[in-house]
């Protein structure tokens, strides 16, 4: 089994920046992938950001120039550096990993528990 616990979400005012953190642990084999998703209230989660084990990086429109996403994948943990944060990124942020773990020969999809991003006007 995988896990992935979530830390760095908050209140914070517009204009200002919040830096997400997100670790893997349990029986890993490998992860191909980690990435943030986003929910805001009444919708349906979206990706955020994501990036592969060798650096590649995608990014949602409406956040490139403002988030910056990283890896490190001896921790197995990503980062999700939010600046010049708005309010309309308000919602709760879940992270994400497509991986394998040990005793399986699929991937699977993980979640984390989700942390609340709230920026005020």
């Amino acid at each position: 089994q995988v896990q992935l616990v979530e830390s760095g979400g908050g209140l914070v005012q517009a204009g200002g920046s919040l830096r997400l953190s997100c670790a893997a642990s349990g029986s890993i084999f490998s992860i191909n992938a980690m990435g943030w998703y986003l929910q805001a209230p009444g919708k349906q989660r979206e990706l955020v950001a994501a990036i592969t084990s060798g650096g590649s990086t995608n990014y949602a429109d409406s956040v490139k120039g403002r988030f910056t996403i990283s890896r490190d994948n001896a921790k197995n943990t990503v980062y999700l550096l939010m600046n010049s944060l708005k309010p309309e990124d308000t919602a709760v942020y879940y992270c994400h990993a497509a991986g394998r773990s040990r005793g399986s020969a699929f991937q699977s999809d993980y979640w984390g528990q989700g942390t609340q991003v709230t920026v005020s006007s």
